[in-house]
């Protein structure tokens, strides 16, 4: 089962996505609070239809962007060398990430 994964950085809060052979399959922008990036982590499972993600290549890499309703950029995916491997990235996120587990890793 994917796992979201909360950290702290420079700062600020951050989510990750691992997929269960540990891959991280998305990320957050950075949150000024753990609430706001619960709150991320809240609308990545409430967005987890197909349209919800736009496709890029960029620099020989292929990656993609996950899209609240608003147009606001909830996730970015890590870069992939084919787009089959980014495809295999977005099924992931839309099967596992409704029902992953939040993990805490702010002690």
């Amino acid at each position: 089962m994917a796992t979201f994964q909360i950290f702290q950085s420079s700062g600020q809060h951050w989510y990750r996505l691992r997929a269960d052979n540990g891959e991280i399959v998305q990320s957050s922008e950075g949150y000024t609070s753990k609430a706001a990036c619960e709150n991320g982590i809240q609308s990545v499972k409430a967005h987890c239809q197909p349209q919800r993600f736009q496709l890029f290549l960029e620099s020989g890499q292929y990656g993609f962007n996950h899209v609240a309703a608003n147009g606001e950029i909830i996730g970015r995916s890590e870069k992939y060398t084919t787009a089959q491997a980014r495809d295999h990235g977005i099924q992931v996120v839309l099967q596992e990430a409704p029902e992953a587990i939040v993990e805490d890793l702010i002690k």
